[in-house]
């Protein structure tokens, strides 16, 4: 250990990058293993589909290909962290999409509002459900499981009453198409990659400033150093595969640049993660998930709480409807059923969010997305069928779990 002096000349204790690292170990070692399996499960999975089609898994194409895949159930993850954090569930997030996207499509074509209506349409759609199932939850006191089932039942009717008993309605080609399925210019990638590594390191010098001036322990400048050194490393990296050319015959049109997907799933990540760790409103999801009855005491409002959580996981289900559409082109009866509901929820506890609440961060949605779209992708390319591919899916849920159940046993056993 070493010391530096603060304001006022009071030394504080300050490790070094070989006592932070046997701190982290010992934080694993008592159950607090966060996102670690998931990130460990990620580069493994990709080193194993990379391996076996190197030629086409590492392509620009298919690179490009994962982040529209993996953006409309990472959408409803986002939202579904929130819910899981105060230990509910939401069972009709799949469908409460399917309802918000098919809202918007009939917005813009049957109606014939201008986008920016249609999209307003499905994001109110989306607070109202939100608003429906916390009150039934928070106020009348049903339980969220009983709730969201009888949600995720009837939305399954209403989308088919919508769309006339599987009808499928196609929109027209425009900002919402474009939104899972076009890329931004390569000067405007290389800029906003350039400019999110600028953000992201000077969020982390303030953040450890801050600390230091307060008197607060803090990490080794080493250990804030080679956080940002890996996360511009992964964004420049990407970059550089995102922009190279991607399309089959270049000469008839030209495809290459970030895809939009992945500025709409950064953009949210940002936002979330900062309502959750900076905000009051985020300490307070904390409380109520970590101790409903304590937080009461403290004087939170806990029943309010409950039900913007289910307001914040609809809306961002109505986000996931959205990309969902326009990555299909089209709404029908099956939007956001079939496996949507499944894998957003997968995405969530494979990413790291405990499934008993108070324990989870908006990063594990992105993580477990990436994840399950990695599987998905990478067996479709190895030939699997969808059988299969299923099954692979439900055991690394199941160990996810079991992960999340025996963590949590043994930081019980280790603060008795």
């Amino acid at each position: 250990m070493s010391t530096y002096e603060i304001a006022g000349g009071v030394k504080v204790a300050r490790p070094t990058m070989a006592g932070h690292f046997r701190d982290y170990l010992a934080r694993i070692r008592g159950g607090d293993l966060g996102a670690l399996p998931a990130v460990l499960g990620l580069v493994v999975l990709t080193l194993i589909f990379g391996a076996a089609r190197p030629n086409s898994f590492f392509s620009a194409g298919n690179l490009a290909n994962l982040f529209n895949q993996a953006a409309g159930l990472t959408m409803i993850a986002m939202g579904l962290i929130f819910v899981l954090l105060l230990g509910e569930i939401d069972l009709s997030a799949g469908y409460a999409a399917g309802v918000c996207g098919a809202a918007m499509a009939i917005l813009l074509t049957d109606r014939g509002y201008a986008e920016p209506v249609a999209l307003l349409g499905a994001l109110l759609t989306g607070v109202v459900i939100g608003l429906a199932l916390g009150f039934l939850v928070a106020k009348v006191g049903i339980p969220s499981f009983v709730v969201t089932l009888a949600a995720f039942l009837a939305f399954q009717g209403v989308l088919l009453n919508l769309l006339g008993e599987g009808k499928n309605l196609s929109i027209p080609d425009g900002f919402i198409k474009s939104l899972n399925k076009d890329s931004l210019p390569v000067s405007w990638s290389w800029g906003l990659a350039i400019a999110s590594v600028a953000v992201f390191a000077i969020f982390q010098f303030l953040r450890y400033r801050g600390r230091a001036d307060r008197g607060l322990l803090t990490e080794p400048i080493g250990v804030t150093l080679l956080r940002v050194a890996g996360i511009a490393a992964l964004i420049l990296t990407a970059t550089a595969i995102l922009t190279r050319e991607r399309a089959i015959n270049p000469a008839v049109a030209s495809l290459k640049g970030v895809p939009i997907a992945a500025l709409v799933i950064g953009g949210f990540l940002v936002l979330w993660t900062l309502v959750l760790g900076r905000t009051s409103y985020g300490r307070h999801v904390y409380a109520v998930g970590g101790n409903p009855e304590a937080a009461r005491r403290a004087g939170i409002p806990v029943d309010r709480i409950r039900i913007s959580v289910f307001v914040i996981g609809s809306f961002m289900a109505a986000i996931g409807g959205i990309m969902l559409v326009s990555r299909a082109g089209s709404v029908d009866p099956n939007t956001g059923g079939s496996s949507t509901l499944l894998y957003s929820v997968g995405a969530a506890v494979i990413g790291g969010t405990s499934l008993f609440g108070g324990k989870g961060k908006v990063i594990h949605a992105v993580i477990g997305g990436a994840v399950i779209a990695v599987i998905d992708n990478g067996m479709f390319l190895m030939d699997f069928s969808s059988g299969t591919r299923y099954i692979f899916t439900g055991v690394i849920l199941l160990i996810a779990a079991g992960v999340d159940a025996l963590a949590r046993r043994r930081a019980a056993a280790g603060n008795r």
